[in-house]
């Protein structure tokens, strides 16, 4: 469950070519409008996008940005219990973009006081959504949604994490885990902050911040500069992070909550949880926009290494480990003589439909009996090289028979794709795949991109 202040991310996209005349300020043309659930909203769309059931309770507006902010939850997948307060103005955060450079923000907030009527509904709602969750995750932004009376009622839920601008007033609650950042923690501590080696601050302080906050867990977020992990008779715990540009990083907080939060329900130790948070963030700061992280984003993430090359046998035992962990393995096939933007399109798309991509390499012999000769241009273990060197690629392994029948035996893929002009009647392999419990999918055809094609253009060449 998550409980707390949900609001509209509207990105307004557009250029500008001109100076107003009223003052010297750029004339934006609109172009796009993209929205997006933010603050608690957030942090439940990436709950979803990372394989959690989500019950999201808070407050919103009669109004047309709560309406659109329940219709982009729905598209979202999260299970909405939000409660609508007339006379109240949904939160909506609205950014211009000119030319892919931010150039404004405005907010309208309602930070006023919630009728009784709305707070006795909350708790009811409260309530009735707590008692099966397996976490409740408390966004507290100040939007009003927290009255003492609602902290209260969070109060001696076993896993409570609280992503709260201020945390004194969760004290009370003992909360299994606080996420605040660096300048809300010398706050809490009542110093200054300033530039100064903020880990080292927060690592003499470990403590006490600790004290303060009652929670069990402490993550001090730092920004580029990652995490620190805080718990009682233990040296803090650091996580980095790769630097992005500060414009890149909205919403970033919200999926490190949602993937810390989840990784301590899964049965996560704190240390894995946020190396967990890190990673999910690690991949929203690199979109536009207010975005989420996907499970299948997140494992490839926390593997943090590029695809290796492995005999079939061995391949196989790997194989086993990942479905132990409940992970979708992904297998396709071919000869990639002479890698070009085809296979790399279809590669990131098949990657994209499981947890783990197996990639099939046909040996020089099998290319050669089945392109002729000439073929290939490249060998096998360069090939393969090049291909464990991709992004969505997992393992790579060989094969020298003209089919991989064998192979799809060895390994019972979930789901086995081909690229190109196919389609799943076309394959060979399709009935051995459906008979081992696997699908089939063929991806879409990109024209004039084959191998064939750009040796031909290069032999054309003077």
């Amino acid at each position: 469950m998550v409980v707390g202040d949900v609001m509209l991310d509207s990105w307004l996209h557009g250029s500008a070519k001109r100076l107003a005349q009223e003052a010297p300020v750029p004339v934006m043309s609109l172009e796009a409008t993209e929205d997006a659930p933010g603050g608690a909203a957030n942090t439940a769309a990436n709950l979803v996008a990372l394989g959690a059931r989500v019950r999201l309770v808070g407050i919103v507006g009669d109004d047309a940005c709560g309406e659109e902010l329940v219709r982009v939850l729905r598209l979202a997948g999260v299970g909405i219990d939000l409660l609508t307060v007339p006379g109240r103005r949904t939160a909506h955060k609205r950014r211009l973009v000119t030319s892919g450079q931010l150039t404004a923000r405005y907010d309208e907030e309602d930070h006023g006081v919630l009728p009784e009527w709305a707070e006795r509904e909350l708790l009811a709602r409260l309530a009735r959504s707590v008692a099966g969750a397996g976490v409740v995750v408390a966004c507290d932004y100040g939007g009003g949604v927290f009255t003492p009376a609602v902290r209260r009622a969070l109060a001696g839920v076993p896993l409570l994490v609280v992503d709260a601008h201020a945390v004194a007033p969760w004290r009370e609650c003992a909360p299994a885990a606080v996420l605040p950042n660096y300048e809300e923690v010398v706050g809490l501590l009542g110093g200054v902050a300033g530039a100064i080696d903020r880990p080292s601050y927060l690592m003499a302080h470990s403590e006490r911040v600790l004290e303060l906050t009652g929670a069990a867990i402490v993550v001090t977020t730092l920004d580029g500069e990652g995490t620190l992990l805080h718990r009682s008779g233990r040296p803090p715990y650091r996580t980095y992070a790769r630097p992005a540009p500060q414009h890149m990083a909205t919403g970033a907080g919200d999926t490190y909550t949602a993937a810390f939060a989840l990784w301590l329900a899964g049965g996560a130790t704190p240390e894995e949880a946020a190396e967990a948070g890190q990673a999910a963030a690690g991949v929203v700061v690199r979109r536009p926009g207010t975005a989420v992280c996907t499970r299948h984003e997140l494992l490839r993430a926390l593997r943090r290494h590029k695809g290796t090359v492995h005999p079939a046998e061995r391949l196989a035992r790997l194989l086993d480990e990942h479905r132990r962990r409940g992970e979708r393995v992904v297998f396709t096939n071919g000869c990639f003589d002479v890698l070009h933007r085809g296979h790399v399109t279809y590669l990131e798309q098949a990657g994209r439909l499981g947890d783990v991509l197996v990639v099939a390499v046909n040996s020089d012999a099998s290319v050669t009996r089945l392109k002729g000769p000439g073929r290939p241009v490249n060998p096998c273990e360069d090939r393969m090289s090049v291909l464990a060197a991709l992004y969505h690629v997992d393992y790579v392994t060989e094969f020298d028979e003209d089919t991989p029948e064998r192979l799809l035996r060895m390994i019972r893929p979930e789901l086995y794709v081909k690229g190109g002009d196919y389609t799943a009647e076309m394959l060979a392999e399709a009935p051995l795949v459906r008979s081992l419990g696997g699908e089939v999918h063929v991806l879409g055809h990109l024209p004039d991109r084959s191998t064939t094609a750009v040796i031909g253009r290069m032999r054309s060449l003077p």
